[in-house]
Order: structure tokens, then C-alpha cells, then sequence
């Protein structure tokens, strides 16, 4: 417990001194998510990739097509750069093929927000019908991939796996 508060006090620390701690954290998670969630789709096995814990869930191929699809939309209204090339993958499409675009997107991604800053948060962004502003998009963006992380994670370990973070 020690080591956990003393690790969020240094990022506090960090985060404080920097010029821009919103869209430093933001690439921070987007790192951290890229990493692990990549390493989860890994993970799971192709004939696994048809896995669902229920009828009503996403299967694996599904879930991973979607953070693709999603990470390109975010990161594209993020950014206010060029939209890469919709993926015309499906979520029975084989897995090396949904891996990488779940790779090229998490790259788009990298790209797209590397100059981002702070100054545009308040900064309204049509997502469909709707307005927000970048910083809400920020805190959906992060969100996405914790809550998408999660259910890689539960899909692995229904599957006998330890997902990526619960590795030594």
C-alpha cells in the first residue's frame, strides 16, 4: 500500500510541474492501455477469438475491432487530424488481422495526439449529434480503454489466461 501512494504522489508531482497535466496523462494512459491491451489480444488464442461470456457480449474479435474502430474515431476528434482509412475488418476476421489494427490504431493514436496540449480543453467537439468539450472527450477516451481493458481481462481469465497486468 505504501508503494502505491508513494508511486500516485510522484505522478501527482510530476503531473503538477508539467505544463500541460491533462494531455500528459492522457498519452501517459494511452501508453499503458496501448501496451496492455495489445499484449491481451495477444494473449487470447484465435479460436478464442469467438469467445463470449454471454449471448449479449461482444465476442473477443468484437471487442477488439471495436477499440480499433473507437481509438481511431477518438483520437481523430482528439487531434483534429486526418481520419486514417475506416477498418473494414469484421469481428470474425482472423485474429493477426484484428491485432493489427488494433497495433496501427493505438499507433494513430500515438501520432495523432503527440503535439496535443492543454489548450484546446474547454473546446467544444461535435461527436455526432452531440457537443462536448475536448477535455470530456479526454475522460471518454481514458475510460474507454479501462473499461475495454477490463473486459479483455475478464475474457482471458474465463478463459484459464492471466491477462497482461497480472503478470510478473
Amino acid at each position: 500500500m505504501k508503494k502505491v501512494i508513494v508511486t500516485l504522489l510522484f505522478t501527482a508531482a510530476a503531473l503538477a510541474q508539467t505544463a500541460n497535466p491533462v494531455s500528459t496523462a492522457l498519452k501517459a494512459n494511452l501508453a499503458r492501455a496501448a501496451k496492455n491491451m495489445v499484449a491481451a489480444a495477444e494473449e487470447m488464442p484465435a479460436d478464442k477469438f469467438s469467445y463470449a461470456p454471454t449471448p449479449e457480449s461482444m465476442t473477443f474479435g468484437q471487442l477488439t475491432l471495436h477499440v480499433a474502430s473507437s481509438n481511431q474515431g477518438l483520437c481523430h476528434l482528439l487531434s483534429g487530424e486526418p481520419a486514417p482509412a475506416k477498418i473494414t475488418l469484421t469481428k470474425t476476421s482472423p485474429k493477426d488481422e484484428l491485432v493489427a489494427a488494433l497495433k496501427s490504431a493505438f499507433e494513430y493514436c500515438t501520432t495523432s495526439l503527440a503535439n496535443m496540449d492543454d489548450s484546446k480543453l474547454s473546446s467544444d467537439i461535435a461527436m455526432g449529434s452531440r457537443k462536448m468539450t475536448q477535455a470530456a472527450l479526454v475522460l471518454t477516451a481514458s475510460d474507454d480503454w479501462a473499461d475495454h481493458y477490463s473486459q479483455q481481462a475478464a475474457y482471458l481469465r474465463l478463459n484459464g489466461l492471466l491477462p497482461p497486468t497480472a503478470k510478473k
